[in-house]
């Protein structure tokens, strides 16, 4: 039976400050092999969530550079499953700018998809402030990007067995 052990955001948060301008080496730098913002971006909801998914294929887990899942490291399944997870392992759903909190993912984009994920670390007097790598930023604004399209992921929980 599915147990819902929430999402520390405390945690998430600690952890985007620890690690926006280094590189944890637990995991394998991507910044060379497509970028490493959305590695980034895992870990981070990794710290808050403290569960992975181990679901062939569409769940969302690592173990090592050559055993991890698409979501991890990859904008568009990271999306994916976050949205659509109803199993093990952190979730989440779409929301506007309004509706995030620090510890929730943005995603910018532009019309032919979307390509970075920040974690937003704060917001601030309608200002929303974010920790990425590929072009490593701690409390950058938002607004600074640029981009065409963004969708904000409110984290909702996370669930484990």
């Amino acid at each position: 039976m599915l147990k819902e052990t929430g999402y520390d955001r405390e945690a998430a948060l600690q952890y985007a400050r620890q690690w926006a301008m280094g590189r944890n080496p637990r995991y394998l730098d991507f910044e060379h092999l497509g970028g490493d913002c959305t590695n980034f971006a895992s870990q981070c909801i990794y710290a808050g969530s403290r569960v992975m998914n181990y679901t062939p294929t569409l769940g969302w887990y690592y173990n090592s550079s050559s055993d991890r899942s698409p979501s991890w490291t990859g904008v568009e399944y990271l999306y994916r499953f976050l949205v659509k997870n109803r199993s093990v392992g952190p979730y989440g759903a779409v929301t506007d700018e309004g509706g995030v909190q620090p510890g929730d993912i943005v995603q910018l984009g532009n019309r032919n998809g979307y390509y970075h994920s920040p974690v937003i670390v704060a917001v601030e007097g309608g200002h929303i402030l974010v920790a990425a790598h590929s072009y490593d930023a701690y409390m950058r604004p938002l607004d600074s990007y640029v981009y065409e399209q963004a969708r904000f992921i409110h984290i909702q929980g996370a669930r484990k067995w």
